[in-house]
């Protein structure tokens, strides 16, 4: 085979059309530079050729912020706890097998509770603000474990001079008043699956035992409304390729009252049928780009209509942020399966391609590094030479998995018009993010923007 070297002309264009990145809003013609996620206005009818020019003062080459070096694994910041590896519902599209991950419903005992929560404490930094999570399956099916860790954890934290927080991601049908109660007394960020109105909802999530979860999910709401709220109360619903419009779902759960409301497609299943394909996208991202379009006008309304997906982005790109990983599943964050494996995220429990150690002995720094070092972005393709690259960090390591970069012409369509929306944003709302408890001052403990570590 005879290969042949591109024209310099060529190789300048591909360089600059992965580094460089037009973006056009409603005011106008913007530069989305990669390196570092800067946004800067440009004339309208700019195009990437004409910048060739000033490419290399843009990005000059000997100062890039993201270079080839993996990132070493750093101390521990997150433990996910995968409480029950059981469920009370039947979800025909649940990667986890109803939290079984292909094998027997398991409660995880309590020495292996205050066995993760000391490895915690050991491999975190001094006075590091930490996060311990609380998974399933169903982890009120294990409710007496989660109320004893708790306290635990509150305790080891102080003794060792750091501070401890909480979440939880549940399906809310076993919530009782004492579940909601200690919710609210440690400030907890609760995440409720949920997947629309009663009967979406209730065809897709449906009770092993029988009966409405939806009806139950608004007994819990309730409950938090009585009761008091955790600190941030959100709401998970899951697309699957055969739904609608997703703006119904979107405003009917964001009228529920959840501080926040994200949507996520069904990429993994047991189910081939449920899971998204290629060719499912594009109305996928036209659907989402309604539910974003919506929540823009509301910003600039100084209105609240809390679409997750849209304002993390928002924050994302505010903040500059720009990585060489989608999230840090084995780096800061490991998840704690019943018997107490360490595994690179909640949703690679039981894989042990993805195991890295145990609460007892430690976590595995060898296998942490290993995957830091082959998951950065410039070793994935067509990750590195992807515009996106440093917003998307290359995918979930699950979904990449086992589906692989179905996804990609998705992502790049929503990170654009997030783009253009935080440009059209930042000129007309400004206060949104300088103030946003004053952008929004009836619900100000409602617009915090958490990212899981």
């Amino acid at each position: 085979m005879t290969t042949h070297d591109a024209p310099a002309d060529d190789v300048a264009m591909r360089d600059m059309t992965s580094e460089l990145r037009i973006i056009d809003s409603a005011l106008g013609r913007h530069l989305f530079v990669v390196d570092g996620s800067r946004i800067y206005d440009i004339p309208d009818g700019t195009d990437i050729a004409a910048l060739e020019g000033i490419f290399a003062d843009i990005v000059p080459a000997d100062r890039r912020r993201i270079d080839d070096a993996p990132l070493a694994p750093p101390p521990l910041q997150s433990l996910s706890l995968n409480l029950a590896q059981a469920c009370n519902m039947g979800c025909s599209y649940c990667y986890a097998d109803e939290g079984k991950f292909g094998k027997r419903a398991r409660m995880m005992p309590l020495e292996v509770a205050q066995a993760a929560v000391d490895r915690l404490m050991q491999e975190a930094a001094p006075r590091a603000d930490l996060l311990v999570g609380f998974m399933g399956g169903e982890p009120f099916l294990h409710r007496a474990l989660l109320r004893e860790i708790v306290p635990y954890a509150c305790t080891q934290a102080r003794r060792t001079g750091r501070t401890v927080r909480f979440s939880v991601t549940t399906n809310a049908t076993l919530l009782t008043d004492d579940d909601v109660r200690l919710l609210a007394d440690h400030d907890f960020q609760v995440a409720v699956s949920i997947d629309g109105p009663k009967a979406l909802n209730d065809a897709q999530r449906p009770l092993n035992g029988g009966g409405s979860a939806y009806e139950r999910v608004l007994a819990a709401l309730g409950r938090f409304d009585r009761l008091g709220r955790p600190r941030h109360l959100s709401a998970r619903a899951t697309v699957t390729p055969a739904g609608g419009p997703l703006l119904p779902i979107l405003d009917h759960l964001v009228a529920l009252g959840f501080d926040s409301v994200g949507l996520s497609p069904v990429l993994v299943s047991p189910d081939p049928r449920l899971g998204f394909t290629s060719a499912d996208f594009d109305r996928f991202r036209d659907h989402m780009i309604d539910c974003g379009t919506k929540a823009k006008r509301a910003i600039l309304a100084r209105e609240r209509y809390p679409f997750s997906n849209f304002e993390t982005a928002l924050h994302e790109i505010h903040r500059g942020s720009h990585r060489p990983y989608p999230c840090g599943a084995g780096a800061a964050y490991l998840s704690v399966d019943v018997d107490g494996g360490l595994y690179a995220c909640h949703r690679l429990v039981e894989d042990e391609r993805f195991a890295m150690g145990n609460v007892r002995s430690g976590s595995d720094l060898a296998r942490r590094a290993a995957h830091l070092a082959e998951r950065h972005v410039h070793r994935q393709e067509p990750c590195r030479s992807c515009w996106a690259r440093y917003l998307c960090g290359g995918g979930c390591y699950h979904e990449v998995d086992r589906r692989g970069r179905i996804a990609c012409d998705y992502i790049r369509g929503w990170l654009a018009f997030c783009i253009a929306g935080y440009a059209e944003i930042s000129a007309q709302a400004p206060g949104y993010f300088a103030a946003p408890e004053r952008h929004y001052p009836s619900k100000a403990r409602a617009i915090r923007v958490e990212v899981m570590p």
